[in-house]
């Protein structure tokens, strides 16, 4: 399946050309999959390029997730997005930033 991502650090976004050509993603802030996976997104993107669906600070991108790839998640670190993908569910589990004190 194919999915949109960020490759470059400052945020998803629309340019103001691709928002005209894709009205119904123009106020939609909260990229979700469901949007990433847009088909008229992916179309313009493979009809007139990153460059010119990408907004100011963004580098958008298809990529391909493999359909047996069943679970999958978009990781994103400063705006510049990787996608996550497993056979079988992905679980993410974060430490505890607290320290053990040696009481001896």
């Amino acid at each position: 399946m194919k999915v949109v991502i960020n490759c470059r650090y400052g945020g998803f976004g629309l340019s103001e050309a691709a928002k005209k050509d894709l009205p119904h993603l123009k106020e939609v802030f909260n990229f979700e999959p469901e949007y990433r996976m847009d088909s008229k997104l992916i179309a313009l993107i493979e009809e007139k390029g990153s460059k010119y669906v990408s907004g100011h600070y963004a580098a958008l991108v298809i990529v391909e997730v493999p359909y047996r790839m069943k679970h999958w998640k978009i990781q994103e670190y400063d705006g510049y997005e990787r996608i996550i993908a497993s056979e079988s569910p992905i679980h993410i589990i974060n430490g505890s930033a607290s320290r053990t004190e040696d009481k001896s």
